[in-house]
């Protein structure tokens, strides 16, 4: 469809695409595991490791990302959930401008930690420091762009001699006066940055003047709900609703302000010693942009997306036709090279106080890791899958005992043959390659 426009996407989304058609697919080369006392073997197909929509890959980072920050970063202290949105303007600027959004990020993280220093007794030039790791969302409910920070604050700061001084937790009209604060101060950069202009009345709109290629074109539409591909391209996708009810609407006492289009929230906390919600709580702002259980599959090929809180008007579903569904999942994919996960203050590489702040090396696990890492940590793969889901992969699953690889197979040939020795033809291999149970249930009732 592009083609015929003279239009094309970015290598790095095709890429995406390619790449997930791959995944899991033992044709494309596994690794062999074999079990020494029993001698039971079985294969480990590849993952495609991709950061933009693959439910599997993103799963497993969900869980890894979830357990470092617990372990190996967030110390025994207080911490505070911090969510910002900006508005549609910004999400399509920062979607094609990753330098304006970390610049941005900077400018959100001075506001909020000057605050929670302030809040302390303490004073920036003191050398008080407070800490965040910032984690940029892409996605929205409706498998819509929108970019959002969540960031885990420290609900206090460090002084410079790395004694801990928590705060209290910020009251509505805290809240009112950082959202403004925020606001102004990024508008006033955007401004002078020639990214926006004020009108008449004082709104700034965007500014930003950019090729009409075909990936701009796809997140323009996913910023603003609207649909890129087929015949219905330029409109919002179709919705499902049902009666609209008062429990959808945020609640008065909720720590949420909305100023000049930008909202923050701050009314999720975790106690220093609630690391169990501390671990489900990051693994939360780590998940991937596809939920398997929100997804059906009509049974005229379009795809239904459940919302995870229905909107205010009670739409509660989108449907999309194949064509459509790709479209929203090509906005997805962030550019190469762009970090999705940011570190501040005392969390950074560069602070004194990272050395002193970050927690130490589990006791438990001290003695698997080997004298030439030094003081570096991190877990392998296996004790992730054992910690966070009870699978033992590095265990046989007939008598229990240790499993090792014995090869990794990428050759064409040899993968061919092993799997025609195993049976593993490519139908059975297209039938594994299919969604899992729970993903893309049939809905015959909708339509």
């Amino acid at each position: 469809m592009l083609s015929e426009q003279g239009r094309s996407l970015p290598g790095y989304v095709v890429g995406e695409f390619e790449d997930y058609l791959k995944c899991g697919r033992l044709a494309h080369g596994f690794l062999r595991v074999r079990c020494e006392p029993c001698h039971h073997k079985k294969l480990v197909a590849f993952s495609c490791k991709r950061r933009g929509f693959c439910p599997s890959c993103g799963a497993r980072r969900m869980a890894d990302s979830a357990a470092h920050l617990v372990d190996e970063v967030l110390p025994k202290r207080p911490i505070r959930q911090w969510v910002l949105s900006v508005p549609f303007p910004l999400r399509y600027l920062f979607a094609t401008n990753p330098q304006v959004m970390s610049r941005v990020l900077t400018i959100v993280h001075r506001v909020i930690s000057t605050f929670l220093i302030k809040r302390s007794g303490r004073t920036v030039k003191s050398g008080t420091q407070s800490g965040a790791v910032t984690l940029i969302q892409r996605f929205g409910s409706a498998l819509n762009l929108n970019l959002h920070f969540h960031m885990l604050y420290l609900n206090g700061a460090y002084d410079a001699n790395g004694y801990f001084w928590p705060v209290k937790p910020p009251t509505p009209q805290d809240l009112d006066e950082i959202a403004h604060k925020i606001a102004k101060r990024v508008s006033r950069y955007l401004e002078r940055s020639g990214y926006l202009y004020r009108d008449a009345e004082s709104e700034y709109l965007d500014l930003v003047a950019e090729d009409d290629d075909a990936m701009h074109s796809i997140i323009g539409a996913s910023v603003t709900y609207r649909l890129a591909f087929g015949p219905n391209a330029g409109r919002k996708a179709l919705t499902l609703q049902a009666i609209p009810t008062s429990d959808n609407k945020a609640k008065s006492s909720e720590l949420v302000s909305k100023q000049s289009g930008f909202s923050l929230h701050a009314g999720v906390a975790c106690k220093s010693n609630q690391r169990k919600k501390l671990e489900h709580l990051c693994r939360y702002i780590t998940r991937p942009a596809i939920a398997e259980q929100r997804l059906l599959l009509a049974s005229n090929g379009n795809v239904i997306v459940a919302l995870k809180t229905p909107y205010d008007d009670g739409t509660s579903h989108v449907v999309l036709s194949p064509m459509e569904f790709i479209g929203r999942l090509a906005a997805l994919v962030p550019k190469p090279r762009v970090n999705l996960t940011r570190f501040h203050g005392v969390f950074s590489p560069r602070s004194k106080l990272r050395a002193h702040v970050v927690p130490g090396m589990p006791e438990d696990e001290s003695e698997q890791v080997s004298q030439s890492r030094g003081k570096t940590y991190s877990m392998t793969w296996a004790q992730r899958l054992k910690r966070v889901f009870a699978i033992e992969i590095e265990k046989c699953e007939k008598c229990g005992s240790n499993a090792k690889i014995i090869a990794c197979i990428e050759d064409a040939d040899v993968i061919e043959k092993i799997l025609q020795h195993l049976g593993l033809d490519e139908a059975s291999q297209a039938r594994n390659r299919s969604p899992p149970e729970g993903l893309f249930q049939h809905s015959t009732q909708l339509f």
